[in-house]
């Protein structure tokens, strides 16, 4: 695993297809901050809760100047069903090799139910207007993540 991210940093760059199969860069999101944040699994419980939440503070999100980005190892077919159930209308990037995942440092060891798994590791950081960390969150819970996040951006 790769160290971890932290403010200043310049964001690991990535192209990787949404749920479409149309690709996604970080340099579309250039002059803009923007919220990456990586999950395990579309469609599961935590998940979904996560992504509801980004879904329902998306347009104070973007009056702020914050755009949103999600990234899971799924295919993009399950993207495409996870964004189409949920009526999310940012972008879901598939990393199914967890190469960009890897080189973000959310990827790798956890402890999951008191147990050392290697699996994803739910983080989420922004990126500046010039393509720098602006802020790195590891270990972040699903529940209740959006809230905080909007009061840490003062959103």
């Amino acid at each position: 695993m790769t160290s971890r991210l932290r403010p200043g940093d310049p964001a690991p760059e990535f192209t990787l297809p949404d749920a479409d199969g149309n690709p996604v860069s970080l340099a579309d999101f250039r002059g803009r901050r923007v919220v990456v944040y990586f999950y395990p699994a579309a469609g599961t419980p935590g998940c979904t809760k996560q992504a509801c939440d980004f879904r329902d503070n998306l347009a104070e999100l973007n009056t702020a100047g914050l755009d949103v980005i999600g990234i899971s190892p799924d295919k993009p077919a399950t993207l495409a069903k996870f964004r189409d159930a949920e009526g999310l209308a940012f972008p879901l990037l598939s990393d199914e090799d967890k190469t960009v995942l890897t080189r973000w440092s959310a990827f790798g060891e956890k402890t999951m139910y008191g147990k050392t798994v290697t699996g994803v590791i739910r983080s989420t950081f922004v990126v500046d207007p010039d393509g720098k960390i602006e802020h790195a969150l590891y270990n972040v819970r699903a529940t209740g993540h959006v809230a905080k996040l909007r009061r840490d951006l003062s959103v």
